[in-house]
């Protein structure tokens, strides 16, 4: 049982480092951040309400109760680590280990979430 909890903190713990990195580039690099945006081709609009929205996913899953809120912020997780993954991959530029990185820290969270 503490080993479960362990491995759950650990994953949990390096997911929330990397969105919390990825979220505060979106606030305060928004320039290059935008300039990737660009690149992929989505709107620069999105940036602050996707920075907010990670803010919020981890927050659900960190401080909520509620098991339903905890699964649509994990689903909110995984939907937008695997267009991350497929929009680097699309420009070329190298860049996909960030989202796959992400994804196993996100699925190793979520498999030892229902464990304990």
């Amino acid at each position: 049982m503490k080993k479960n909890k362990i491995i759950y903190y650990i994953a949990t713990g390096l997911l929330t480092l990397l969105m919390l990195f990825s979220a505060g580039m979106y606030f305060f690099n928004h320039a290059e951040v935008a300039g990737m945006f660009t690149d992929f081709g989505y709107p620069t609009y999105i940036i602050y309400p996707y920075a907010v929205a990670k803010l919020l996913g981890l927050a659900a899953i960190w401080f909520v109760g509620n098991k339903t809120l905890k699964e649509w912020a994990y689903a909110g997780f995984f939907f937008g680590l695997v267009l991350a993954f497929f929009a680097h991959v699309m420009i070329g530029d190298g860049e996909q280990m960030g989202a796959i990185l992400g994804l196993i820290f996100l699925t190793v969270s979520y498999i030892y979430s229902k464990k304990n």
